[in-house]
């Protein structure tokens, strides 16, 4: 059975020139990058190149990347490292100069992947007032209402990129933005006021997104999108697993969540994971490259250009969702293809519920997902659904479909073949009909 691979929001299959790349890490180059001797030198020489290519594919300098397990952990750091830091009674250098919030407010979107969501809670029961923005039926955050819930004590904004279910492009540069002129007039009124009277610096908003379902198809430029703070992961690009990015912007304050050494300027603290980091590295350079190839001459953080391998996989998803629609009665496409990425398409097939579908088509060998990876083992409704004011019942009956660089047009006419029949299948079956 020719297996077929639907799931790349999930996790990708890693480029093999990234392998490659890896591979002398593992055995030759195995020195702990930390220790100043030869071995380590050799090592950490991997490790600053891998710097090099991040920093230059957001537009940012070197000593802004901080290397993490993946985007969970940079997510972790960054919502709660950021509050950690504004609580702190001292918490140094720029900071310091800097008015501390006694009752910090986060804003973030109902929609955010749980490694967002879950600290925020955490925060909340220790005191922090945290907003969660709500989405349209697109699923996409109005930025009316965002700048509507911005407050005196507003610290920290976090907003993903894309959404990890239905695919969701949110205005992250116009959130950006604003948090910019907001922080322009905070700090110009500041000066206008009488030296003596004026008291510490203000406390400029943190603008963080979760940028890791975003960095194979949009404008990743820091510096363009106007935030401080970016993560992604290392297996969403064909890289490896268990490595991640955390671009943090200099002098925003930030609370380490591990203690035990010095890496990452004390920021992340643990041995480089060196072949791991290596890997990602490579993974961000070949999506450089490709960019480059694109762009021409365009500089990076204007290019609106959307490259010959998106398109590629645009054509495919709107094939496979013009095939489902067309032979499949009752559905509802959850994707709005106006406003996602071109590699979602999650679909709620009424009637049936979504793990009745992907087991059986696991069962003819095509991997799709119900929403989430990461909540996958839940029998809940996706709060993603949820949120762009879907029905309980109909978000039960969803499936999310996630194409990637080795998608091809064969695998897609296959799936819009055997899927007809499951659905009808299955709905025989369902106690509903």
């Amino acid at each position: 059975m020719n297996k077929i691979y639907l799931d790349y929001s999930a996790t990708t299959p890693m480029d093999k020139r990234v392998a490659q790349a890896m591979l002398p890490y593992f055995c030759d180059k195995f020195g702990n990058a930390s220790s100043i001797h030869n071995f380590g030198q050799t090592a950490m020489a991997g490790v600053d190149k891998a710097r090099e290519q991040a920093a230059k594919f957001l537009n940012c300098e070197p000593d802004e990347i901080v290397f993490t397990s993946g985007a969970t952990e940079s997510n972790n750091l960054a919502i709660t490292g950021v509050i950690k830091a504004l609580l702190r009674q001292d918490f140094g250098g720029q900071a310091s100069k800097q008015q501390r919030i006694k009752n910090p407010h986060i804003i973030t979107s109902s929609i955010e992947h749980p490694a967002i969501l879950e600290p925020c809670k955490k925060l909340e029961k220790e005191g922090v007032e945290v907003t969660y923005l709500p989405v349209k039926s697109n699923g996409v955050v109005d930025i009316e209402k965002f700048k509507k819930a911005i407050k005196k004590n507003t610290a920290l904004v976090s907003v993903m990129h894309v959404n990890n279910e239905v695919g969701s492009i949110q205005p992250i540069r116009e959130i950006g933005k604003t948090i910019k002129k907001i922080n322009e007039k905070k700090l110009k009124d500041w000066k206008k006021l009488n030296p003596k009277e004026r008291g510490e610096k203000p406390q400029p908003i943190y603008f963080h997104t979760d940028a890791t379902q975003s960095v194979n198809y949009l404008n990743c430029d820091v510096r363009w999108n106007y935030v401080d703070m970016l993560s992604m992961s290392g297996h969403k690009i064909q890289g490896p697993k268990g490595v991640g990015v955390l671009y943090v912007k200099t002098d925003v304050p930030i609370e380490p969540l591990q203690l035990g050494g010095h890496q990452e300027n004390g920021v992340r603290s643990g041995t480089y994971n060196v072949p791991a980091i290596v890997g990602i590295g490579k993974a961000i350079e070949l999506i450089e490259n490709r960019k480059a190839k694109k762009q021409g001459k365009k500089k990076a953080g204007a290019a609106k250009s959307v490259e010959a391998n998106n398109l590629k996989i645009a054509k495919l998803r709107n094939m496979l969702v013009d095939g489902i629609i067309k032979n499949i009665p009752n559905v509802v496409l959850n994707t709005d293809r106006k406003n996602a990425v071109p590699s979602h398409a999650n679909f709620s097939f009424l009637g049936v519920e979504g793990e009745s579908i992907l087991i059986s088509l696991d069962l003819e060998g095509v991997a799709v997902s119900t929403g989430s990876a990461c909540a996958s083992g839940k029998l809940e409704a996706s709060h993603v659904l949820l949120a762009m004011g879907i029905k309980q019942e109909i978000a039960h009956s969803s499936i999310r479909f996630s194409l990637g660089k080795y998608t091809t047009e064969a695998e897609i006419k296959k799936v819009i073949k055997i899927l007809p029949p499951i659905i009808k299948k299955l709905r025989r079956m369902s106690p509903e009909l």
